[in-house]
């Protein structure tokens, strides 16, 4: 690992760089040093994104940046390029943001002016949108599409969730007759969607406050899909804060201070970022800690799931 982290910083020109490793998530992610300047470097999952997804989400991340939002800008190479293939390593460096995340998943939210922080996530989601919308995407840009068949087709993005092993009968039922309806109700309205490119993993660790400023990270899941997916994906992580309504209320109404949203399907969004989880997990089962997750994904997707069954047959 040492090597390909030295091989990278010398072709972006930064060969006598210090650097660490910060976080091993999705991503092994270094912060590197050079001339009192810091960079993040990337090195990405083997096999979860091509090499036209990366230089595709380079190209709007860049684009972002230049418009003014805060987010990672990505810098070019000596070759002037801003994706590198290491020693089967993909690798990309980013400029380095400062300041702290807004909490982490799992932990009560521990933060002051609470609802400014939720209107100032929904004005900066917004503004994410609306540039993003406005930007024309260069050619061979490709993303995943968060679009019904990728949350609910034969093969969702982020797993067969009705098929976890852990599930009990009676949960694999209840999944699969939710997939079903959950699928009949959004062909039905999809269409008249807000849809374009999301962020959509916008939860406590990808928002990082520096100051009064904030800032959002972390775009490896970015996509096109329905731009209240982008809203249900902030709220999941905050459903059991006793104040969940007003932060609801704020993050909308800090998204229609920018742009306009129909929120009338958001309770089905939520429940779909719910049961994308419970697919999510699947391949990690191994990892450190996923045996709480999955349990606390499947008790999450279970209530909504049966909330959402509930009303539709009242």
């Amino acid at each position: 690992m040492n090597e390909t982290v030295t091989t990278a910083l010398a072709l972006w020109g930064l060969p006598k760089a210090n650097w660490k490793l910060i976080a091993a998530r999705e991503n092994q992610v270094f912060r590197a040093d050079h001339n009192g300047v810091s960079y993040a470097v990337r090195l990405h999952r083997q096999g979860y994104r091509t090499d036209s997804e990366l230089r595709s989400e380079l190209q709007w991340m860049d684009a972002v940046a230049k418009e003014g939002l805060n987010v990672p800008a990505p810098i070019i190479s000596t070759s002037n390029a801003f994706l590198h293939v290491v020693m089967g390593t993909q690798i990309d460096v980013l400029t380095w943001l400062g300041g702290e995340p807004v909490g982490a998943t799992g932990k009560d939210l521990e933060i002051t002016n609470r609802t400014e922080l939720f209107t100032d996530i929904g004005r900066e989601m917004a503004r994410l949108h609306e540039v993003s919308d406005q930007w024309s995407y260069p050619e061979g840009f490709t993303r995943c599409s968060w679009d019904r068949a990728g949350l609910l087709g034969n093969n969702p993005l982020w797993g067969r969730f009705w098929e976890n092993p852990t599930l009990s009968i009676l949960d694999k039922d209840l999944f699969e007759t939710v997939r079903k309806r959950a699928d009949v109700e959004l062909a039905a309205i999809e269409g008249s969607q807000d849809y374009g490119l999301i962020h959509a993993d916008l939860v406590r660790e990808n928002v990082m406050v520096d100051g009064g400023k904030l800032q959002l990270i972390d775009f490896d899941d970015g996509g096109f899909g329905f731009r209240l997916f982008d809203l249900a994906t902030t709220l999941i992580k905050n459903l059991a804060e006793d104040d969940f309504a007003e932060l609801r209320d704020a993050l909308i109404n800090g998204y229609r201070s920018v742009r306009h949203i129909d929120t009338s399907a958001l309770d089905l969004f939520i429940l779909l970022r719910a049961t994308s989880y419970v697919g999510w997990i699947i391949p990690r089962m191994a990892e450190e800690g996923a045996q709480a997750r999955n349990a606390r994904f499947i008790i999450t997707a279970r209530r909504l799931a049966r909330e959402y069954l509930n009303k539709k047959n009242s």
